[in-house]
């Protein structure tokens, strides 16, 4: 008996040190009053400050939307700039609270570095970007080629299984931030740059003459990119997850940034999961630890899936680039979120 009561002793002190850890990011980041977001050093169209040093892009735009959901507050953000190599540290050490920064989901990084991956924000993958005078059609073409790459990035790897596959060499060229990688590029101290083909978007609309630049037509990997947080606090990650699930199916049913309210005022004659959503039924604020109009917050903040990309990425934009396999699922893509009920 002495030692059954000491194992559910053990499960009960066990249960409760995981209730405390839930609860530390959540209660961490209303004391603060500011949610800290780890992005990248600056990517166009993804995560940038502007002429006037306030952060813009896709990135920070889910940054903004947890801190409106959390704090009603989608301005209360501190932007943590980190590259390839210091992105994960600085989350795990606590400078971070998440990070939204073009970061693919793997197998190691989930396991052995510890994060929790939110749902995928956008499906890319690896591809090459090449002056136009380079006179190449293909990736198999750059034999010898200079190449510049982030290090700590999956890019590393999957070059050196692509040129090792097709029995061809290169020559790397470590950079740690894309405007690095920009600057060795234009100086022509790298003949290829290749990271995510809208990473490659974004960079080429930087270029003083974009149509002299190619990107070309392979992409060697997949990289689901998607937010991370912390193992240990399933709190904090579900109200991730469910802040970018929110976001995704609020473009799915119709709800935007300019209706989100008056669809929130009343559930009479509205779908159900739009009241859900909304909260104008159920319960999910309560059970995420927030107000029952989390999402509404968010929507009304930043927009749903769709503003978010076609405000800083979309085909209007420099960056330029098409939903594609990123449309919903109703639109030919991939894109949906899980239920929210």
């Amino acid at each position: 008996m002495k030692l059954i009561n000491k194992v559910f002793t053990g499960l009960a002190m066990t249960a409760m040190a995981a209730g405390v850890a839930q609860a530390s990011t959540l209660e961490d980041v209303k004391a603060a009053g500011e949610l800290k977001c780890v992005v990248s050093t600056g990517v166009a169209g993804f995560a940038a400050p502007n002429a006037d040093g306030v952060w813009e892009g896709f990135d920070v735009d889910f940054c903004r939307a947890v801190a409106a959901a959390v704090l009603h507050d989608a301005n209360a953000v501190k932007f943590v700039p980190t590259t390839g190599k210091t992105r994960f540290t600085t989350l795990a050490s606590g400078e971070g609270d998440i990070l939204f920064r073009n970061t693919t989901e793997t197998l190691s990084r989930d396991v052995d570095l510890k994060l929790t991956f939110l749902p995928v924000n956008y499906y890319d993958g690896q591809g090459f970007l090449v002056p136009a005078s380079l006179g190449v059609t293909s990736a198999v073409e750059l034999d010898g080629a200079s190449v510049c790459i982030q290090t700590g990035t999956t890019t590393e790897l999957n070059l050196a299984d692509f040129f090792r596959t097709n029995n061809i060499s290169y020559e790397p060229v470590a950079i740690e931030t894309n405007e690095e990688g920009l600057t060795n590029y234009v100086a022509g101290r790298c003949d290829v740059y290749t990271t995510d083909v809208s990473g490659l978007a974004a960079t080429r609309s930087k270029l003083d003459n974009p149509a002299d630049h190619v990107v070309l037509p392979d992409v060697i990997s997949k990289e689901p990119l998607g937010g991370a947080v912390r193992h240990g606090d399933d709190q904090w990650a579900d109200i991730g997850k469910w802040v970018v699930n929110a976001l995704i199916a609020a473009e799915e049913m119709g709800v935007n940034s300019k209706n989100v309210k008056n669809l929130a005022s009343s559930a009479e004659g509205k779908l159900p999961a739009i009241n859900r959503l909304t909260g104008a039924e159920g319960e999910m604020g309560a059970m995420l630890g927030l107000s029952s109009d989390w999402a509404v917050q968010a929507i009304s903040a930043v927009g749903n899936y769709g503003e978010i990309f076609e405000r800083n990425i979309g085909v209007n934009t420099p960056v330029g680039l098409s939903r594609g396999v990123n449309a919903q699922w109703k639109d030919g893509g991939i894109l949906y979120a899980a239920p929210i009920r």
